[in-house]
């Protein structure tokens, strides 16, 4: 894992047990279901959905990957997609390298650019991009469809293929696009959900 990656988890740790009940919960049921599936040597894919696949659902798949990695939890896959896809926000990016990510420049920048994402050495890359939550990149069956935002948990009722769907939404931070907290809120949710998957891989590697 790279330096500043590592360096990010290790000031997130402590506040892992500060998370609220409600919170807690949730996370506990996706924690459930990749233990049990890790318990017959199964294993477990993770779809972080948003309206847009530009924002929240992005730092999801990422730092669920990281925290997996984090606590040694082999076995898991994460993805990310949409109702009504977008583009990655470029603020999204900034945010991911602010916390020691390694984005490589789309080789055809376009309307919805492919960036290459890394958080260490020895992890292979995630491609990202927006894309629907049943893109052909996505697993069709067997996942736990992890909703990250109201609207799309209200728009997408029902998503095909998903063994696990768990409510999980956060505060979008385009609220504050073009304003001087701009940085400092992107930096916050990635730092929650960063926090919050941290709790949640604890859960899996204690079992």
């Amino acid at each position: 894992m790279f330096p500043t990656v590592a360096q990010s988890v290790d000031a997130l740790l402590p506040e892992v047990a500060a998370l609220p009940a409600e919170r807690r919960a949730a996370l506990d049921r996706i924690a459930d279901f990749v233990k049990s599936r890790r318990a017959a040597g199964t294993p477990s894919s993770l779809t972080f959905i948003c309206t847009g696949n530009s924002r929240r659902s992005h730092l999801g798949q990422l730092w669920a990957a990281v925290a997996a990695a984090h606590f040694g939890v082999d076995g898991v896959a994460t993805y990310s997609g949409g109702t009504e896809p977008s583009a990655l926000n470029p603020r999204t990016i900034a945010a991911l390298e602010r916390a020691g990510f390694v984005v490589e420049p789309p080789a055809s920048p376009g309307d919805n650019p492919h960036y290459r994402i890394r958080f260490g050495a020895d992890h292979a890359p995630i491609e990202a991009f927006s894309k629907r939550y049943d893109d052909a990149t996505n697993p069709t069956a067997d996942f736990v469809a992890v909703m990250t935002c109201d609207e799309a948990d209200q728009d997408c009722p029902f998503v095909k293929g998903a063994a696990l769907r768990v409510s999980l939404p956060y505060e979008d931070p385009k609220v504050a696009d073009g304003t001087p907290e701009e940085a400092a809120r992107y930096d916050a949710r990635s730092r929650q959900i960063a926090t919050e998957m941290l709790y949640l891989f604890s859960k899996v590697a204690a079992s």
